[in-house]
């Protein structure tokens, strides 16, 4: 009868022990990374799927732990077929990878942070919370006019920042040019009317003026870009129906709206105190006159 410590060092035991205790290791790494993965994805549907995966690759790396047991002898064959497997596995949660490696390109380079009025992947919004895997935001747009909030939140994936463009309204630089345009007619005084428009601008923006001049000096620092001009510009437009003076100015991102409806109001109401040099102008009918007709009616 063989001892017990050859019955332990035969080459079958120890190659069935060490299968064991791989089993026990991918089973409890599944509990883990279940329990992770509930705590991060507050989506239901997403934290159901990513379960389930990882249940599913548990399982099939049992079976080929299992497979690998028995038919394998070679060391260098585990690490191939485990590296075969590791590459299947990446492939079969890229997406989740990537809004995980996103989460933290996103935190160390300060691509957006909440707070920020950002533009990704077709939709427009405040960020309003950064996770592992989705980036929140308060939509605006859409529906309503200017940048308005709709009301809806939006949750985006964190791998959207791979896969195109960010537009961030508010890093380095809050502030954005906007463009007004004031039609006159063709009698009226158009150098008046740019002196009045030119010196209201002026006057009415003159504190984002002088606080993105500051900010603008920075970026020319920081950055590979020209010098532009912060304060207001005029250029005359002349068309069919009247004189289009294009004012361009700059203004808080998130003040656009109501920067250029307070801008307009005061410039309209120093244009109508002109008493009539400068006319408002808008779309212009010509009727033209019919021609007399001379009709003879024989009897």
């Amino acid at each position: 009868m063989n001892s017990p410590l050859d019955f332990i060092n035969d080459p079958v035991v120890l190659r069935i022990a060490k299968l064991l205790l791989w089993i026990l290791a991918i089973v409890l790494s599944i509990g883990f990374l279940r329990k992770i993965l509930k705590k991060r994805i507050e989506n239901v549907s997403v934290r159901y799927k990513a379960q389930k995966g990882v249940e599913v690759i548990g399982y099939i790396l049992i079976a080929l732990l299992i497979l690998m047991a028995f038919t394998v002898e070679n060391i260098k064959d585990y690490t191939i077929i485990i590296g075969l497997f590791t590459a299947g596995i990446t492939f079969t949660l890229q997406e989740l990878i990537l809004s995980i490696a996103g989460s933290f390109y996103i935190f160390f380079v300060r691509v957006y942070k909440p707070g920020d009025r950002i533009e990704i992947n077709g939709i427009k919004g405040d960020v309003i919370d950064i996770d592992s895997i989705y980036t929140t935001l308060m939509e605006i747009g859409e529906w309503v006019s200017s940048d308005n909030y709709s009301g809806r939140i939006v949750k985006i994936s964190n791998a959207f920042v791979f896969k195109g463009p960010i537009k961030n309204y508010s890093m380095d630089f809050p502030f954005v040019w906007d463009e007004l345009n004031i039609l006159v007619t063709y009698d009226s005084d158009v150098a008046l009317a740019k002196k009045i428009v030119l010196e209201k601008a002026t006057e009415f923006l003159s504190d984002y003026t002088e606080k993105s001049l500051a900010k603008w000096e920075e970026m020319v620092e920081h950055y590979y870009i020209e010098n532009a001009k912060i304060a207001p510009t005029l250029a005359i437009s002349p068309t069919d129906n009247w004189i289009a003076i294009n004012l361009r100015y700059i203004t808080d991102y998130k003040l656009r709206r109501i920067t250029k409806h307070e801008l307009f109001e005061q410039i309209v109401l120093a244009l109508m105190a002109t008493d009539g040099k400068v006319n408002l102008a808008s779309t212009t009918l010509q009727l033209l006159k019919i021609p007399e007709l001379d009709i003879h009616l024989k009897q």
